[in-house]
């Protein structure tokens, strides 16, 4: 029997562009500010690109000294070495509310992240994530991933009587260990640990600690294997 793809495949219009392209992409040079400014682009949204290119490009890592500097002028935010941050990311570190970037971490497109926030070295913060430390913070161990649209907020509101506005607000922190993967659209709430090597599936809510090894996924998170 032919599969579905197959079928798909064959019964696809031959002027499908997946299929053909009316016209070359142009050839241009590596200098040419379009070539340049497409590929800051890719690596905004990608940032692996960058550090598998910083090398090759002449102009990444001054581009990257930049707008790392642009930032560190005016917001608490220290930068390891060869860090990537999007342009279109938003740091705010205030005093005693600093963010940290440990070697080779990268931030990416249109992530928000309000300190106290550490991340350690070669941590990924992919697009769209938002992180805000609250009080006592966020902490995300060395080799880690955070896939896209992640939401961490170290912080919560109390809901006793009275308008919401004017709760109480708490903090405990949220701690991530070394090597875990959160996957896309995962949401951190305050006071959670999260072990060296874990795993949390995509869209999970998680609300409570999480060992190291485990697999979790789920709203709420519960534990669905161990990572070998």
């Amino acid at each position: 029997m032919m599969s579905l793809f197959a079928v798909s495949a064959v019964s696809r219009p031959s002027h499908s562009p997946l299929l053909l392209r009316s016209s070359p992409l142009p050839d241009l040079e590596w200098s040419d500010p379009k070539y340049i400014a497409a590929q800051q682009k890719k690596m905004e949204w990608m940032p692996y690109l960058y550090i598998k290119n910083r090398k090759r490009y002449a102009w990444a890592a001054p581009w990257q000294d930049d707008v790392q500097s642009a930032v560190s002028e005016t917001e608490d935010v220290r930068f390891g070495v060869d860090c990537f941050l999007a342009p279109s990311a938003v740091l705010i570190g205030e005093p005693n509310r600093w963010i940290t970037l440990g070697d080779r971490t990268v931030v990416a497109a249109e992530c928000f992240i309000h300190g106290p926030v550490f991340l350690g070295e070669n941590v990924s913060i992919n697009a769209r994530s938002h992180i805000d430390g609250g009080k006592k913070g966020v902490r995300i161990g060395d080799d880690t991933r955070v896939a896209a649209g992640c939401k961490m907020f170290a912080f919560n509101h109390g809901v006793g009587e009275g308008l919401i506005r004017e709760a109480p607000l708490s903090s405990e922190g949220i701690n991530i260990g070394r090597d875990v993967w959160i996957g896309a659209g995962v949401g951190i709430v305050d006071g959670v640990n999260i072990g060296d090597r874990a795993v949390v599936g995509l869209g999970s809510v998680v609300t409570k600690n999480v060992a190291p090894g485990d697999i979790v996924a789920g709203n709420p998170a519960k534990v669905i294997g161990k990572r070998e």
